[in-house]
């Protein structure tokens, strides 16, 4: 069983992705983190995550993504935002 299938059947709440384009892909820094969001052709909730150094840029390119739901709360506002356990390049 591969490595994305033992997660998902773990996992009640994960969800998969593959080989989706990344339409927009933004990285900035907070505290020691660099946080990314990408927004995916078809989809109108951004993809998060975060990683210790800046990557190259993932805007054109395909991605398998393993993600679950969050919403989360900016001046009083609720937004739904997918936050991302696994990415790779397809």
């Amino acid at each position: 069983m591969s490595e994305v299938k033992k997660l998902l059947k773990k996992h009640g709440q994960l969800n998969q992705l593959d080989n989706v384009k990344v339409e927009s892909h933004v990285q900035r820094n907070k505290d020691e983190w660099v946080i990314n969001t990408i927004m995916l052709e078809g989809y109108d909730v951004p993809f998060k995550y975060k990683r210790q150094i800046v990557y190259k840029s993932l805007q054109g390119a395909r991605v398998n993504l393993t993600f679950y739901p969050e919403t989360e709360s900016i001046a009083g506002i609720i937004f739904e935002v997918m936050t991302v356990v696994r990415i790779r390049r397809s």
